[in-house]
């Protein structure tokens, strides 16, 4: 690493020769592979944009011109060139640097992403206001080709389009490759176009490389006949200036581009074309399985794991093939997350019952309200994150028309390693004040699997939230048993104190309940609230508490407090949940004991705030 080692800034990248670049490149892909193989993290996207990231910062005088990488997972390059190469060993642990750009982790961050399709609107933001300030900077948007699948960016390519006087550039990194396989008529369009021998002999740009799928946006119109040859119309009627597409591995190729694009005025727009895990085999031949693996061994690879714990994603795509078997009208949607939902088998077997919908979870819920109007039954499956992103779909087209939707809410409560951006706090309570909603959290697999079935059978908008991982091993039955709705069940019977748990909270609150002699509830449902249950309890025990794996403003413990003072119940009522602040990364048991939510946290917060030395008589 005799490059890399004295590379601790960009401005000392920027005093190599560019013969001196490919060797750099090599040795920064070595580096990469080697540090995520023994943390853990995203392998296949950073391998693949090793020459762009050199490029970039070869060529721009970062970070007073501004790049914005969207998602962000493939920044791993970025942060290694910008000062974090000693600290990659504490990547996405505990008090270590994220996996993800984070502005107050570098100046080099100067956008904090993690969801996709952002980093446009993100940069012409930063381009506009350099026009403003008169301030002579660049800026670049990074954007995957999955990530092209999302309104959002284009409604601001729309946006920039008309901005003649801005310096900013996009770059499509073109890879071929989200999460899972990208969808949709853009990138079948763009394949179909770029794979052709008439196009490859139009375009004279060096090396052949096949583009990515974007798959069939526009019909063969007359006044698009250009662009039956070439995607440059495409972006050029966005008023974008369309170069490539260009090897995105030759740096031969890029850096000259770049240098060029950077003395032009206006909207310009890059395509380059990558491939997800260059340079390391076992990834080039199987990007998925290498899109964020744990430690291993790059000697040997990925191996397969022995016997691992049923984990949640599992239950629910084992139970949604089921009710497909069981039901015909059943239609299963995920926006782009087909491995990471449980989505494979049912895909398989279901084929015309299911639809990828790309990165566009605004799409998804609204495509879903339309085949519920026509009485078919659908099920999305979206991470808790990422239906933040579709709340007033879901306020106004499902909720409002009380149309039969089931969502299946994975990754809610902390995620661990991915840190803030993807922990799933707040779906408690932004879902618990829609009218019509029903709301669920599983304390286990089993009970996960029959929640499914009742939200699934229930006429309205059910949501059930379930946590990333593996449960707590309950053996899970065949059955499609619903359990009554509104209704929670006494686990333990104590004395004094109540505790009222919802969903993952259970294990732990059974544990604290051993040292404090507590009675615990294991209450299911959000909404409705079993207010009978509550009443019970308020009635005979002294102290009430209410533990949830989300956000303590507004959540169930919020629910609890206004039942009660609807019923004019004057009781003490401890609310347990996660803070008022964004919880970074690190290992979940980690975090949850940070916040107190483990057993031991439990029963301290509970004695210090009650004054009381409970007894076990």
């Amino acid at each position: 690493m005799t490059l890399l080692n004295n590379i601790n800034l960009p401005a000392d990248l920027r005093q190599l020769t560019r013969a001196q670049l490919k060797p750099l490149a090599d040795e920064l892909r070595a580096f990469v592979l080697d540090s995520v193989s023994k943390t853990g993290g995203h392998l296949s996207s950073n391998l693949g944009t090793v020459e762009l990231t050199i490029a970039l910062h070869y060529v721009f005088n970062t970070p007073d011109d501004r790049i914005v990488w969207d998602v962000g997972h493939q920044t791993y390059p970025h942060k290694i060139l910008t000062g974090r190469r000693e600290r990659m060993h504490t990547l996405r642990q505990l008090n270590g640097i994220s996996g993800f750009p984070k502005r107050d982790e570098s100046e080099f961050d100067t956008f904090g992403t993690a969801h996709s399709s952002t980093s446009i609107s993100a940069a012409l933001g930063m381009a506009v206001a350099a026009k403003i300030k008169g301030e002579s900077r660049h800026s670049v948007a990074v954007i995957g080709d999955g990530s092209m699948t999302a309104g959002m960016a284009f409604e601001a390519l729309n946006n920039a389009g008309v901005m003649e006087d801005v310096n900013l550039l996009v770059i499509l990194n073109d890879n071929d490759m989200s999460i899972s396989p990208p969808v949709g008529a853009l990138n079948r369009y763009l394949a179909r176009l770029m794979s052709g021998k008439f196009y490859a002999a139009a375009r004279n740009v060096g090396k052949t490389v096949l583009p990515p799928p974007m798959l069939e946006i526009a019909k063969r119109l007359e006044e698009h006949a250009k662009g039956m040859i070439m995607p440059a119309t495409l972006f050029e009627e966005f008023g974008f200036n369309y170069i490539g597409p260009i090897d995105g591995h030759d740096l031969e190729a890029l850096i000259p581009t770049l240098q060029n694009l950077k003395q032009l005025k206006g909207p310009q727009f890059l395509h380059v074309v990558t491939k997800k895990g260059q340079g390391y085999k076992l990834a080039e031949a199987d990007p998925v399985l290498y899109h964020g693996p744990g430690k291993f061994n790059p000697a040997e690879g990925i191996q397969p794991a022995a016997a691992p714990k049923l984990t949640y994603t599992k239950v629910f795509g084992d139970w949604l093939c089921d009710m497909a078997a069981a039901d015909q009208k059943l239609v299963g949607i995920t926006p782009a997350m087909r491995e990471g939902s449980g989505m494979v088998e049912f895909e398989q077997r279901y084929p015309t019952r299911y639809f990828d919908v790309g990165i566009a979870e605004q799409h998804a819920v609204t495509f879903a309200a339309g085949l519920a109007c026509e009485k078919l039954k659908p099920v999305v499956a979206i991470y808790s994150t990422f239906l933040q992103r579709a709340y007033d779909q879901l306020i106004h087209d499902v909720a409002l028309q009380n149309l039969d939707v089931t969502f299946a809410l994975d990754r809610a409560g902390l995620v661990g390693a991915d840190g803030a951006t993807h922990a799933g706090n707040y779906d408690l309570a932004y879902l618990r004040c829609i009218p019509n909603m029903l709301i669920m959290t599983p304390s286990d697999e089993n009970e996960c699997r029959q929640m499914l079935t009742t939200g699934y059978r229930y006429p309205g908008p059910a949501a059930i939230r379930y946590p990333r991982g593996a449960g707590i091993g309950a053996t899970v039955g065949k059955e499609l048993d619903t359990i009554p709705l509104g209704t929670g069940v006494l686990r333990r019977q104590g004395r004094r104190i109540a505790i009222m748990a919802f969903g993952s909270m259970l294990a732990p609150a059974l544990q604290a309940a051993e040292t404090l002699n507590a009675s615990v509830a294991n209450m299911r449902f959000v909404k409705p609230l079993d207010l009978t249950l509550i009443r019970q309890l308020a009635d005979s025990h002294d102290y009430l508490v209410s533990i949830e794996e989300g956000c303590k403003m507004g959540g169930a413990g919020s629910a609890i407090a206004e039942a009660l003072a609807d019923a004019g119940i004057n009781k003490p009522l401890l609310i347990l949940g996660l803070p008022d602040e964004f919880i970074d990364h690190g290992e979940a048991h980690q975090l949850l004991a940070r916040c107190g939510l483990d057993a031991p946290g439990i029963v301290g917060t509970i004695k210090q705030h009650f004054q009381i030395t409970p007894t076990t008589d």
